[in-house]
């Protein structure tokens, strides 16, 4: 139930973005060349690293959303479920692992964060730029979390792959074109 009380009960993220164009479309726009800009991680794996961050964070929203959009992009069923109950056993590359333990860490405890985690993403063969995208799309999904649950914004599974059907056709971009800008 959206907190907003110029907004429908129901309202999702895409009826906020419209009644904040200003905000929302330089918002998108990071999220686009975050998410499907050049990257030495596959769109799959950002995918996977945002829904990941809002799984930690117990969005429903925005974990739902992305888990559909990492699926569109090839994550298995039940992959982020498994990720979430413990990255070591769960079904991904074993050069992921440290980076989802890496932006799973910077969620819970960002004060914590040491060299040493950082080394771990290296020796997993990852470079600055995969360390940079992945802590950004974190750092991303940590605000839009904060966003959805302090606006009060819910959604069911029909929305969840309405919404990734949507991202994964048009990506940001195509929903930034939703609200009407031509900025």
């Amino acid at each position: 139930m959206s907190y907003l009380p110029s907004l429908p009960a129901d309202a999702a993220l895409l009826d906020v973005f419209r009644a904040y164009p200003d905000t929302a479309g330089p918002l998108l726009d990071y999220h686009e060349v975050l998410l499907r800009g050049p990257s030495p991680l596959s769109v799959a794996e950002r995918e996977l690293i945002a829904a990941y961050v809002s799984g930690v964070n117990s969005c429903g929203y925005c974990h739902g959303v992305h888990t559909a959009t990492a699926r569109a992009f090839g994550i298995g069923e039940g992959t982020l479920t498994a990720l979430l109950d413990d990255v070591d056993t769960a079904p991904v590359d074993v050069r992921l692992k440290p980076l989802l333990r890496y932006v799973g860490k910077l969620t819970r405890t960002p004060s914590r964060m040491t060299e040493a985690d950082a080394t771990a993403v290296f020796a997993a063969g990852w470079d600055e730029r995969a360390l940079h995208d992945a802590v950004s799309v974190c750092a991303l999904f940590n605000f839009m979390n904060r966003l959805v649950d302090g606006l009060g914004i819910t959604a069911g599974a029909d929305y969840f792959s309405v919404s990734a059907q949507r991202l994964a056709d048009s990506g940001y971009a195509g929903l930034k074109k939703l609200l009407g800008e031509t900025r």
